[in-house]
């Protein structure tokens, strides 16, 4: 579904039709970035929302403020290419938690059909755009010390899949997987809220089939492992993932 990942530079992107039916986009950029779309990243605060410009007052670290602030002009240019809007006038929301019903679920842009996603790690940031409700994720590969921390936290399956390679395979094996469920997760907007368990996703080199989403490896940096849920027409994010 997805072979190519578009890179976001300091140019305007070049933006073709919003994704229709069962289509993705995916994007990515460089967080550390002065420059994205054709706006300074240092005057990101005059297109972000109040929301967004008190998340990144919270970040102390020039650097990681740097980030956030990169990485959410980023989704802005996108969206508002594909809506034919400036980026400050895409009205961001968040819908009701599946779990709890509090107004922290997946990300939306206030009553449009067009879903997206965003995930960064390090310098690098991937943001997915689809009709129906999206996850992406990209992981650096972990140290053996994680793996050891969350091994018998996964599905019955990952778990025994893990513990039957060796110790230096495990490492990208679980990146592949943390990415796998974390873009399920972010697709129905449980988060980690219902543990690791499900949906269980694999360390195989091809993901398996899913009842509730297509998900699929995407292109990533070495050193790296990215994943991509789409939702099924007719699923309801939230339920029936495991």
């Amino acid at each position: 579904m997805i072979e190519y990942v578009n890179q976001l530079g300091a140019d305007a992107p070049v933006i073709g039709p919003a994704p229709t039916g069962t289509d993705a986009l995916v994007w990515s950029l460089d967080t550390t970035a002065h420059i994205l779309g054709g706006h300074r990243t240092q005057d990101a605060p005059t297109v972000l929302d109040a929301g967004e410009r008190e998340k990144a007052a919270r970040l102390r670290l020039p650097g990681l403020r740097h980030r956030y602030l990169a990485a959410h002009l980023g989704v802005r240019v996108l969206l508002g290419g594909y809506l034919g809007l400036s980026p400050q006038a895409v009205p961001l929301t968040r819908e009701d938690c599946p779990c709890c019903g509090e107004p922290h679920g997946r990300p939306a842009v206030t009553g449009n059909p067009l879903h997206f996603s965003l995930s960064h790690t390090g310098d690098i940031a991937y943001i997915a755009l689809a009709a129906l409700p999206v996850g992406v994720d990209i992981e650096k590969t972990p140290s053996p010390e994680t793996v050891a921390d969350v091994i018998r936290s996964l599905h019955p399956d990952e778990t025994a899949e893990l513990g039957a390679l060796t110790p230096a395979e495990r490492p990208e094996a679980l990146a592949r997987l943390w990415s796998r469920k974390e873009a399920c997760l972010k697709a129905t907007g449980t988060g980690l809220a219902l543990g690791l368990v499900h949906p269980y996703v694999g360390t195989r080199p091809t993901p398996p089939p899913l009842a509730d989403f297509t998900l699929v490896d995407l292109p990533a940096p070495d050193d790296h492992a990215a994943a991509l849920a789409l939702t099924h027409p007719g699923s309801t994010p939230g339920h029936g993932a495991g």
